[in-house]
């Protein structure tokens, strides 16, 4: 045979003895074909080692199969598993993922939507909160199904994941406060992020409950923010005696920054932190915090995606997800006065 190096449906009819719609129709399995049929044009498949143009057909039929995926920070290890469970269940859905990260950059957030829209990804999960609020309104208009965490209320192809920071915020004050913890402080994840704002105010709502006070510490969610705001708290004289976080990764950097003026966590000064990535069980002490949902935030974005497009009159939806407090080596009682 000779060697075709960019063959064609119309070589692989040919060398099959069938015409290029039954090829067709084996290749996309539109059409019941007889065995025998069937079997010849998957051997001239085989020897002409024939792909399909995939992108040809999504751009002949204006949708492709891809699904976009849009977060903030590849190297944030909270992310690892949301993008996993998304993934997965893309593929068993028959789609592929498009992935793009923002960096939190303005810029590089509308470039990732723009290649989203010119690669006619027909849906988009936006798993980062600082987002232009428009853009929702912008992919609806282009016919774009898309879902946002801690974006507002759903609306015309648009679907909201939100993570219940009340439950596990209230959980982990609770805990410390039965622990005897009355001096609390709050690390904050920059204001400017919704998720942030959210998580900040449901650990305040918690403490009021409790008849107590915080000392709020805007960070940005990294370790050095973490041991800067230890450094002001040792400063200011009135040392909390437990230390919540936005994240894990602040919590990491608090407790370096506390060991390194001699203090000892839990002894003197309890911290717990947020996320639950899979280093705070390795950590020494191990880290109490709060588990956000990862896996199902991937899982559950693909299925209200799935709802849009299957059901293309079907108006977005809205889940809540749960959070829960870990307890670890990290918190222990309050120090005794004195």
């Amino acid at each position: 045979m000779k060697t075709i190096t960019r063959p064609t449906m119309k070589d692989v009819a040919r060398i099959s003895g069938v015409a290029e719609s039954t090829v067709s129709r084996v290749i996309n399995g539109t059409k019941a074909i007889g065995p025998e049929t069937r079997a010849k044009v998957e051997k001239a498949l085989r020897d002409l080692n024939f792909h399909r143009d995939s992108h040809a057909r999504r751009l002949a039929r204006g949708r492709s199969d891809f699904l976009g995926l849009i977060i903030s920070n590849i190297e944030n290890p909270f992310y690892p598993g949301l993008i996993r469970s998304f993934e997965t269940a893309a593929l068993a859905s028959g789609y592929e993922v498009l992935l793009c990260t923002t960096n939190y950059d303005p810029v590089r957030t509308d470039q990732a939507f723009r290649k989203m829209i010119e690669n006619k990804c027909p849906g988009v999960a936006v798993m980062t909160s600082r987002v232009d609020p428009t853009m929702a309104e912008r992919l609806a208009e282009r016919g774009v199904a898309s879902v946002f965490l801690d974006g507002g209320p759903p609306g015309r192809l648009r679907s909201n994941l939100r993570l219940d920071y009340a439950t596990g915020a209230a959980e982990a004050v609770r805990a410390l406060y039965t622990l005897g913890h009355r001096r609390f402080a709050l690390i904050a994840g920059p204001q400017n992020r919704a998720s942030h704002v959210a998580y900040r105010r449901a650990v305040e709502a918690a403490v009021k409950q409790l008849r107590q006070r915080v000392t709020v510490i805007e960070g940005n969610n990294d370790a050095e923010s973490g041991a800067a705001a230890v450094t002001t708290l040792l400063a200011s004289g009135e040392l909390p005696t437990a230390v919540l976080c936005s994240n894990d990764i602040t919590a990491f950097g608090a407790i370096r920054a506390l060991s390194q003026n001699g203090l000892r966590v839990p002894a003197d000064l309890s911290v717990v932190g947020a996320d639950d990535i899979p280093f705070a069980a390795l950590a020494s002490p191990s880290l109490s915090t709060v588990h956000m949902p990862r896996e199902q935030l991937g899982l559950q974005a693909l299925t209200l995606l799935r709802a849009m497009l299957d059901h293309a009159r079907a108006p977005g939806a809205e889940c809540l997800l749960p959070t829960s407090l870990v307890l670890r080596e990290s918190t222990g009682p309050a120090p005794k006065p004195g």
